[in-house]
């Protein structure tokens, strides 16, 4: 844990989260404001269009910094199948509300002055018990593409995981909007909420989220894609994290994988198609030169 503390790329993944919670919130709860006298459906369809874009866009930004969560209940789904150490849990979720709060009162300094929403989440004639039903599935979706799409063992993602995040964001929004206003993140609901000091049936917007997250973080680690490392790795990466801050090694997690990725077979092809190569070289200038 202290390890962590030191670390300088410890403190850059919280910084990224905080920084990325305040562009998505803002970027996204100005679009869900909208124009309150629009009632076309078709703003349904804009608004999930635009919580998903940022999401992809930030994932792709941030992604190879803080892994990009930008989800308190993403970052409790990474907890739940040990990928993230308990610290760096913590502070993520702190770095995210506070980077909701942020953006949503700079949304709400900005507003037209006819506009009196602020994107806060609000259940549509269901009751809190389906609410939080509604959007523990939908997080569910949400974690599970999260976890699944970003798995290291695999090797058949082609396409692009930011990409395939974003989508998921979007079809969640789609799919619920219309009841809950689609929260599937903390944070996102809390800001706002906040900032209008309105906590009417903010609860759902936690627990269903939450329990979403964690319930995919365990189907997928314990029943779809089990892993096979044992007890004391497991506690290992909860208690001081994976490993990746090395205080006396490169702080650029990325410094790591400019290593070669060619294996010693890999090495000795090499030589000998360049043995083979100069040899054919050799046997040209001798040909040429007996005639």
């Amino acid at each position: 844990m202290k390890k962590e503390l030191r670390s300088k790329v410890f403190w850059r993944a919280v910084l990224a989260e905080l920084m990325g919670m305040t562009l998505f919130i803002f970027l996204s709860i100005s679009a869900a404001i909208g124009n309150k006298n629009n009632s076309d459906p078709d703003q349904e369809v804009k608004v999930a269009l635009t919580f998903g874009v940022a999401i992809a866009t930030l994932a792709q930004t941030l992604g190879h910094i803080s892994g990009a969560h930008l989800n308190p209940a993403v970052t409790l789904g990474m907890l739940a199948c040990c990928q993230i150490s308990f610290l760096k849990a913590v502070m993520y979720i702190v770095a995210q509300m506070l980077g909701a709060v942020m953006a949503s009162g700079i949304v709400y300094g900005v507003r037209p002055e006819n506009t009196s929403a602020l994107g806060l989440n609000q259940l549509n004639n269901i009751t809190p018990s389906q609410g939080v039903g509604i959007e523990l599935l939908a997080t569910f979706q949400l974690v599970l593409c999260v976890i699944a799409t970003t798995d290291k063992r695999r090797h058949d993602v082609m396409g692009s995981a930011p990409f395939a995040i974003g989508l998921s964001v979007c079809l969640g929004h789609l799919a619920i909007i219309s009841y809950t206003s689609c929260g599937i993140n903390p944070a996102r609901s809390f800001g706002p909420a906040v900032i209008l000091n309105n906590f009417d049936n903010q609860w759902v917007y936690w627990v269903g989220p939450m329990c979403g997250g964690v319930a995919a973080a365990l189907v997928y680690d314990c029943l779809l894609y089990p892993k096979c490392d044992d007890f004391s790795e497991r506690v290992k990466i909860l208690v001081s994290g994976s490993g990746e801050y090395d205080v006396t090694g490169p702080e650029d997690p990325a410094a790591a994988d400019m290593s070669s990725k060619f294996s010693p077979d890999d090495t000795k092809m090499e030589l000998s198609i360049s043995h083979l190569k100069a040899e054919m070289f050799k046997l040209n200038q001798t040909s040429e030169n007996s005639v």
